[in-house]
């Protein structure tokens, strides 16, 4: 019987490429299939057994723990500004309480990172909407403030006549002193380990090339992401993508204060792909 080729989704993102920069600009055979879509969806792909492995939002693994593993390693983090998880506002945060805020439709961890924020920094306690941040306009809306995320976060000309913006990744580290990790490459319980580790392996050769090409393929992909080449390049090279100790720390304190606030039932233990 053939075995199918491993499914591996890709945040769109311009974050995520550097990871997975030498699959999607050298393919090789024996590659992984990519399928492409936005954090929230990408989870439900792999909740669903549609994909194998992803760099899901770290809350997903939180939520559906005891069905996937983590790949060692890899993260999409910040060690204090991300530029791309911004909360815009005509009020101050700690001004927000009962008053509109929106929330994109794209994300998952950030969503819960701003609640968190909200409720344990800030204290207050909002009433939120969703929408969809590609498309509409929160601010029309009747929202006091609205988080972006991802590559429409980055645009240098998002919202100018909003005169306030908080980048989550800069409050989260100077609150808490730590790294924050956005999504980590999760793998289903039911994949065989060792193509996960053939995987794995792939992942950490494609991560090498990212980085080490970064300001090349910051040049040949600027146009693919409508950004910039300086600011593209800059932007990598600003985000981590090593799971390393500290970043690992900074994710199990999101998890416990998410469960504080109700987001999570419990804070779970990592368990990885051995």
């Amino acid at each position: 019987m053939r075995t199918h080729r491993l499914r591996l989704g890709h945040i769109v993102y311009s974050n995520c490429f550097p990871v997975h920069a030498r699959l999607l600009d050298q393919p090789r055979a024996g590659d992984p299939s990519i399928v492409e879509g936005v954090p929230s969806y990408l989870n439900g792909l792999l909740e669903r057994g549609a994909i194998d492995v992803a760099p899901c939002s770290s809350i997903e693994f939180a939520r559906h723990a005891e069905r996937y593993r983590v790949l060692p390693e890899l993260v999409i983090g910040a060690r204090g500004p991300v530029q791309s998880i911004l909360l815009l506002g005509r009020r101050a945060p700690d001004a927000l309480h009962g008053r509109r805020v929106a929330l994109p439709t794209a994300s998952a961890t950030s969503v819960v990172l701003l609640k968190v924020l909200l409720r344990l920094r800030w204290r207050v306690q909002p009433e939120f909407f969703a929408f969809d941040q590609a498309h509409e306009d929160p601010f029309a809306r009747g929202a006091d403030a609205a988080l972006f995320i991802g590559d429409v976060a980055l645009r240098p000309a998002l919202y100018p006549a909003v005169p306030l913006r908080w980048d989550l990744g800069r409050e989260w580290w100077e609150w808490r002193g730590l790294p924050f990790a956005f999504a980590v490459w999760q793998a289903r319980d039911d994949v065989d380990p060792e193509r996960l580790r053939a995987l794995h392996a792939a992942l950490l050769e494609s991560r090498r090339y990212g980085l080490g090409s970064r300001a090349e393929l910051a040049e040949r992909y600027a146009a693919h992401f409508g950004l910039p080449a300086a600011l593209l390049d800059a932007y990598w090279a600003s985000l981590s993508y090593e799971l390393d100790a500290p970043m690992r720390a900074g994710l199990e304190s999101f998890y416990a204060l998410a469960a504080e606030i109700g987001e999570l039932g419990r804070a779970p233990e990592l368990r990885w792909l051995e």
